[in-house]
């Protein structure tokens, strides 16, 4: 639910082009890499006035090169996206934001190299769309069914959510179709015996 008016989009994409290389290095994973993704996090959250408990901040540790290296390569990218000015003056919920890099960026880090991101202009305004969509907010100028629209259309993770749940809406009403017609058969069959 995009209910709350959000920033402009041009200024998050823009400020995405303008990524620093220091959000493009390398995350840590063991002895590897040079950029402690746990500590951006809880940089990210104190600067929105929060303190991460540190199991919150574990799923930030890279374990696994092959697995973790793309996903917490996009979670910089994010953390300096939600650094823009207009982030901490909303203070967006915490478990909003980490369910965001958590969650939301892995799904999204299986599907695209990460300095995509940062490089091409559709998948910048996918990655703000995301963000803002998973955090509450639709961009500024736009209504909630305009933005909806647009994250669909741009999004190939939200295609995917949106057909799945589709699939689901029609699997359940199929159920219950069923149900209905055992149920009539059913009434039919005790009035018949009734007689």
């Amino acid at each position: 639910m995009m209910e709350q008016p959000g920033p402009a989009l041009e200024t998050l994409t823009h400020r995405l082009s303008d990524t620093p290389a220091e959000f493009l290095d390398e995350p840590r994973i063991g002895i590897a890499g040079t950029v402690h993704v746990a500590a951006l996090v809880n940089d990210l959250l104190h600067m929105q006035g929060q303190r991460a408990p540190a199991a919150a901040l574990e799923r930030f540790v890279g374990a696994d090169a092959k697995r973790d290296r793309n996903r917490l390569a996009l979670v910089m990218i994010a953390v300096w996206l939600l650094a823009d000015d207009w982030f901490p003056s909303a203070r967006p919920a915490q478990q909003r934001v980490l369910a965001l890099l958590d969650g939301a960026l892995g799904e999204l880090a299986q599907a695209t190299a990460a300095h995509r991101f940062v490089h091409d202009p559709e998948r910048r305004e996918e990655l703000v769309r995301v963000a803002l969509a998973r955090l509450g907010y639709r961009p500024a100028g736009e209504t909630e069914a305009q933005a909806t629209d647009r994250l669909s259309g741009i999004s190939g993770m939200e295609r995917k959510r949106l057909l799945e749940a589709s699939r689901a809406a029609e699997r359940r009403a199929a159920e219950i179709r069923e149900a209905l017609a055992r149920k009539a058969a059913e009434e039919s069959a005790d009035k018949w015996s009734r007689e």
